[in-house]
């Protein structure tokens, strides 16, 4: 991937991820709860202990941003601030990891993902 590829990935990215501040702001909650819940979708890498290929599968459901509108869209739709919470978070996390090159994970090793291997320079 060329070097102005990722730049301007990156900052669809850093785009995506300044949204989910945004419809978090809309939510009510105080600041400090979203930074303090933005790192939970990690808690996801327990699959890990299993395999290589559970890992990457429970990963992926937790980093995956269709996943994370999904939750959102229900949670505004039934008006659950939680489950729209929850969404945000999912949202801007994948978001997050994305700015720093940790992609979806591929079932063969955790450092290899969609935007290729973690640690590379390429």
């Amino acid at each position: 991937m060329t070097k102005s590829i990722e730049k301007l990935l990156k900052l669809e990215e850093l785009g995506q991820f300044l949204l989910s501040i945004i419809l978090f702001n809309h939510l009510g909650y105080s600041w400090w709860v979203y930074p303090a819940l933005l790192l939970l979708p990690d808690l996801s890498m327990v699959g890990y202990l299993v395999n290589t290929r559970t890992g990457a599968w429970l990963y992926n459901l937790f980093h995956h941003k269709l996943v994370a509108i999904l939750i959102l869209a229900l949670g505004y739709m039934f008006n659950v601030s939680a489950l729209t919470l929850a969404g945000i978070i999912f949202f801007g996390h994948s978001a997050m990891d994305r700015i720093f090159g940790y992609g979806l994970k591929l079932p063969d090793n955790f450092k290899h993902t969609h935007l290729g291997w973690i640690g590379t320079k390429g």
